[in-house]
């Protein structure tokens, strides 16, 4: 059965992939990870980063060896599986995205960032807080919040993927996005489908940009049909 890793978002955790594995689990062989910092997982000591994150995939991989794999990523969780797609290319088979934010500048990472306020986000939707507050014990989710926000801003200086690098990326890759998606343009997504080579793209009706909202089912669909 071939391998399939789900790759979860920023501030997310693998947890939040379980519906949608469910709802793959008889196609493939699933596979899920925490990055660095998230879910649990100890901090690491450089700090978040596009390459670190992909770096853990591949160590995943290795340390498992797995063959014939295939990659999910959901946000930054396909931004790393496109990242690998440019750097480590004969490792993976396949790649889908869904809401990925491929376009960052200074402006836009100044943005983003300031949704990663803590004691805002404590104070507006306590839920949340204490959504993040669970999902990433025994770590300090508001560090979780700062490192991101750290990487973003990061991004804005220098966008670790650039547009012209798509053209040198060979594998096949599906990038979907939410009709309903208020983070993620439509595009910034048809430019990168536009620069790479063979690449497919979708639209998920009735879909938002949170993970939690996405019809696993639906969604499952057109990841068989892909992979």
């Amino acid at each position: 059965m071939q391998n399939l890793l789900l790759l979860h978002g920023a501030i997310g955790a693998a947890d939040q992939m379980q519906p949608l594995a469910n709802a793959l689990s008889d196609s493939y062989k699933i596979h899920t990870l925490n990055f660095s910092g998230h879910g649990g997982k100890p901090f690491p000591p450089a700090g978040f980063s596009i390459s670190s994150f992909a770096e853990e995939v591949l160590q995943y991989i290795e340390q498992g060896a797995l063959e014939d794999v295939s990659i999910f990523g959901y946000s930054m969780g396909g931004y790393v599986a496109m990242y690998l797609a440019k750097t480590h290319p004969a490792r993976l088979q396949k790649v889908v995205t869904l809401a990925t934010k491929f376009h960052w500048n200074e402006e836009i990472a100044a943005k983003e960032a300031q949704m990663l306020n803590a004691e805002k986000i404590e104070t507006k939707v306590p839920a949340f807080a204490s959504a993040l507050r669970v999902r990433h014990a025994a770590n300090d989710w508001k560090k979780v919040l700062a490192d991101t926000a750290d990487m973003l801003h990061a991004l804005g200086k220098d966008n670790t993927l650039k547009i012209e690098d798509y053209a040198g990326i060979s594998t096949p890759a599906l990038l979907l996005l939410g009709d309903r998606d208020k983070m993620i343009t439509l595009e910034e997504t048809l430019a990168v489908y536009k620069a790479l080579p063979g690449a497919q793209m979708g639209m998920l009706p009735n879909t938002q940009h949170p993970m939690e909202q996405v019809d696993a089912e639906m969604l499952s669909y057109f990841i068989k049909r892909f992979v």
